[in-house]
């Protein structure tokens, strides 16, 4: 059988910048063993899997993601990539993709300048004692970090873009995390926030740019600058832009794409 796949590059306007996805569209789901072997083998930090939905009244399309280890419950920018797809290379003629997902309904609006605009919860945070794991892998780690109890991660705020830029987290602490990830963040000097994102027991070091996280960064951040648009900036070696704003119980994180490649992959 022969399968489909696209590779994009999210929140980015050139190629070799933000984050690849892999993208492959399907008419049925293939077995669990098989879509993380397909993730494994792309190599990727995500690839995103999705099925048409006919003639369902709350989404288009099931979508799902994995890293080269893991399933995962939320990614941004392999469902920006998967929209570009569904909009540019199978010819979605609406405006808007009403996704069906693990972490409940998501969308996807399309604007006239091209950018498209992720419809994401706001997910909550619990502010607790730093682990032992966390502080170890930091160097300067402050005394509390915030969990994330949806989405498997912590979050870690730092003084300054400075040190978030400065920060060489040792890998193999943070290992010890298993699928749990660290995002470190603090206001910025180029935008409103900047942030970075380790989950290397998922089998991502650091994540060039990550859409998810936004679901927690964007209502921490609004309300600590007092603003409910921001600009948000991903301080990776390739680099991501994101606009965001805080929506109530939703958070609207808007990004550009990149083309990059497309293919088949062959299962016998």
């Amino acid at each position: 059988m022969s399968y489909p796949i696209y590779q994009v590059d999210a929140f980015t306007s050139e190629i070799f910048k933000g984050n690849p996805a892999a993208v492959m569209p399907l008419e049925a789901w293939l077995p669990d063993e098989t879509l993380q072997a397909l993730a494994a083998e792309n190599n990727l930090s995500e690839t995103a899997f999705f099925v048409r939905k006919n003639g369902a009244n709350d989404a288009d399309f099931h979508i799902r993601w994995f890293t080269p280890g893991v399933e995962v419950p939320l990614c941004g920018h392999a469902t920006l990539a998967s929209a570009w797809v569904i909009f540019n290379k199978l010819g979605w003629p609406e405006k808007k993709i009403r996704f069906h997902s693990k972490s409940g309904p998501l969308g996807v609006h399309r604007s006239a300048d091209g950018w498209l605009t992720l419809d994401f919860p706001n997910l909550q945070i619990e502010e607790q004692k730093i682990p032992t794991t966390i502080s170890e892998a930091f160097e300067s780690a402050p005394e509390t970090a915030f969990y994330v109890p949806n989405d498997a991660n912590y979050m870690v705020v730092l003084e300054n873009e400075a040190a978030v830029k400065a920060a060489q987290p040792d890998m193999r602490k943070l290992k010890q995390l298993g699928n749990q990830g660290v995002i470190i963040t603090a206001p910025g000097e180029t935008a409103d926030f900047v942030s970075r994102y380790f989950a290397p027991g998922s089998g991502i070091d650091e994540d060039p740019v990550t859409g998810s996280i936004h679901s927690v960064l964007v209502p921490y951040w609004a309300e600590k600058l007092g603003k409910t648009r921001l600009e948000a900036r991903q301080l990776s070696a390739r680099g991501g832009v994101l606009r965001c704003e805080l929506k109530g119980d939703r958070v609207a994180i808007a990004g550009q794409a990149a083309f990059y490649m497309e293919g088949a992959v062959h299962l016998e």
